[in-house]
């Protein structure tokens, strides 16, 4: 996730308008590049064992560069683990187009969280807002964003195959983050195989929606239900 510069270039009388956009598209590619850099170096080393050097090293750019857009290396811990996260909900729902169940669907998503350590990073994060809670709005505009998309995918893929969804799509968003969270740092904790944590997770979830098959014949079956019951009841 890039969010905007903390130090956007001020836009001058003297100063063309294509010149400040052109500094503004340098300003996003080098955060991008820093980004970049960083994100490797913090999951192999973590915060403590990776210095600005290193990361200006590997991105060729200036120490004073990431200070400039980042202000502090644990800013910049924050925005890679919470980037990395949005980066892991977009490649889960893409693994998961393919599903034609429900149950292939699930899976597929636990499947392609599980092989990552995309949470367990985010989780580091999450522990440090707690001392720097002048980060925390950014972990929070990521959860926000992450159970919004969530949300937006599963609503669509419950109308495309016509399957009845046992929650609702923002519900069904949050539990299956809440769990997948979980059951992560849980299992990096017990040293547990991806495929170990896969499992879990799907006991855990359970069964999230039923395939019924064609819409419109199922409402016309359950009319009709309503209508018997009616006439038993009368």
């Amino acid at each position: 996730m890039v969010e905007k510069p903390l130090h956007e270039p001020l836009e001058t009388a003297d100063e063309p308008k294509h010149a400040v956009r052109a500094t503004r598209s340098a300003g996003r590619k080098m955060r991008s590049l820093l980004l970049d850099a960083a994100s490797p170096l913090f999951r192999e080393r973590g915060l403590s064992g990776t210095a600005i050097t290193d990361i200006a090293a590997a991105a060729d750019a200036f120490p004073s560069q990431i200070t400039y857009y980042f202000r502090t290396k644990e800013a910049l811990f924050v925005e890679c683990a919470c980037r990395d996260l949005l980066y892991l909900a977009r490649a889960t729902e893409q693994a998961a187009l393919k599903a034609r169940t429900p149950r292939d669907y699930t899976q597929a998503l636990a499947e392609a969280v599980t092989a990552s350590d995309s949470i367990a990073f985010f989780a580091e994060a999450l522990t440090l807002t707690r001392r720097r809670q002048d980060l925390a709005p950014l972990v929070e505009r990521t959860i926000e964003r992450l159970h919004a998309e969530g949300a937006r995918a599963y609503a669509g893929q419950v109308a495309r195959h016509g399957w009845r969804s046992l929650r609702a799509p923002d519900e069904s968003s949050r539990r299956f983050w809440a769990v997948a969270i979980g059951v992560v740092l849980e299992g990096y904790a017990m040293g547990r195989s991806p495929e170990a944590l896969c499992a879990e997770m799907l006991r855990v979830l359970g069964e999230q929606a039923k395939s019924i098959g064609d819409p419109a014949h199922l409402r016309l079956v359950d009319e009709r239900n309503a209508s018997n019951r009616q006439n038993e009841e009368g």
